[in-house]
C-alpha cells in the first residue's frame, strides 16, 4: 500500500499543530497570579468543554480525551498507537489488581479512553478471565493478582505490572514496522530503566530488585546499568556517557527533577524532525507526545501555582514546547 494513507491525517494534524503552546505562551501562563487565573487562561485557549466545570483534573483529562478523538478519527491505522495506549491500559490492570485485593472502590481511577476501559477490566479481574487480555497481559494480570492476594505486598505487585508494561511497548514497537516508533518504544523502555536505576541507588534497592523491574532494550544495556547503579549515583551517569543518553548524564548530576524535565526534552527532540514528513505516521506520533507533553507542563504549572510554589521552582521542572 502506498504511503498516500497519511497525506489527509497528517493535513489535518498541521493544521491542529499551530493550536498547540509556544513558549511564549507557556510565558503568558506562568504570568498568571493565581491557579484560578491560570486555569481560566487555559479554558480561553479552549482547553476543557464549553459547559465543563472549571476543576484542573477534569479540564486536563478532557484535553486527553480530545487529542486521543483526534488521532482516532484521522490515523489509518490504529494498531501503531499500541505504544502509546498500552500504558493507560496496564494502570487498568494494575487499578483493577487492588480493587479486587482490597476490596475497596476508588472512585475516578481507571482511565476509559483505552482499549479495555476500566469497568470491563475490573469484571475481567473479578472473574478471573484472564485469557480475555492481549498478549502476555493475562499471564502477568495472574501472577500479579496471586502474588498480592499472598503477600499482600503492593510495591512487588507494581513493579510486575510496570515491567510487563515496558516489554509491552517495547514489542508493540518493533511490531509497528514504522523505525520512529521503533525508535519511540526504545527511548521509552531505555528512559524507564534509567529512572529505576537512579531510584534504586537513591533508596538502597539490591540488583535483584532492579532486574525484576527493568525491561531489556537496544540503547541501554541493564546489567551495566545495574552494576553503576550498586556503585553509586556518579557510576550512573557515567554509564550515560557512553550511551545515547550522554546529555542526561549532566542533568542527573544537577537533580533528579532536572533528568526527568531532560527525558521529556529528548523525547520531543526526537520527534521535532518528524513535523516535516507528510507521508508517514511521524506528524501524528509527534502531535500525540506533544500534547502530553503540554498537558503535563499546564499541571505542573496549575499544581505549583496551587501550592504557592515560587515561579523559578515551576519554572526549572518545564518542559521544552513542540512548536
Amino acid at each position: 500500500m502506498s504511503n498516500t494513507k497519511y497525506t489527509y491525517a497528517v493535513a489535518r494534524i498541521r493544521a491542529l499543530e499551530v493550536s498547540l503552546f509556544s513558549d511564549a505562551v507557556i510565558e503568558q501562563l506562568l504570568a498568571c497570579r493565581t491557579a484560578d487565573e491560570a486555569l481560566r487562561f487555559v479554558m480561553e485557549k479552549g482547553w476543557g468543554d464549553v459547559s465543563g466545570d472549571a476543576d484542573m483534573d477534569a479540564v486536563l483529562k478532557r484535553e486527553e480525551e480530545k487529542t486521543w478523538e483526534v488521532i482516532r478519527d484521522v490515523a489509518p491505522d490504529m494498531k501503531v498507537f499500541d505504544v502509546l495506549s498500552y500504558p493507560k491500559l496496564y494502570h487498568n490492570l494494575k487499578a483493577a489488581v487492588k480493587e479486587v485485593c482490597t476490596e475497596k472502590q476508588t472512585p475516578g481511577i481507571f482511565y476509559d479512553d483505552c482499549d479495555i476501559p476500566g469497568g470491563e477490566m475490573l469484571r475481567i479481574i473479578e472473574n478471573r478471565e484472564f485469557s480475555r487480555l492481549p498478549g502476555n497481559m493475562g499471564r502477568v494480570a495472574e501472577e500479579a493478582l496471586d502474588t498480592l492476594l499472598h503477600t499482600r505486598d503492593g510495591q512487588l505487585c507494581d513493579v510486575m505490572i510496570d515491567k510487563a508494561a515496558l516489554e509491552a511497548i517495547y514489542e508493540a514497537g518493533k511490531r509497528s514496522g514504522e523505525p520512529i516508533i521503533e525508535n519511540y518504544a526504545d527511548t521509552t523502555v531505555a528512559i524507564a530503566d534509567i529512572k529505576i536505576a537512579v531510584r534504586s541507588r537513591k533508596t538502597g534497592k539490591s540488583g535483584d530488585f532492579m532486574r525484576s523491574a527493568m525491561a531489556e532494550c537496544r540503547s541501554v544495556n541493564a546489567e551495566q546499568l545495574i552494576r553503576a547503579a550498586l556503585s553509586g549515583e556518579e557510576e550512573i551517569a557515567r554509564y550515560l556517557e557512553g550511551t545515547s543518553y550522554a546529555g542526561g548524564a549532566d542533568a542527573l548530576r544537577e537533580s533528579p527533577s532536572a533528568f526527568e524535565r531532560w527525558c521529556d526534552n529528548r523525547m520531543i527532540e526526537t520527534l521535532k524532525t518528524q513535523k516535516y514528513e507528510t507521508f508517514s505516521v511521524g506528524p501524528l506520533l509527534g502531535y500525540l507526545i506533544a500534547r502530553e507533553n503540554e498537558i503535563k507542563t499546564v499541571r505542573i504549572i496549575l499544581t505549583g501555582k496551587q501550592n504557592g510554589f515560587p515561579d523559578d521552582a515551576v519554572r526549572e521542572r518545564i518542559r521544552e514546547m513542540y512548536v
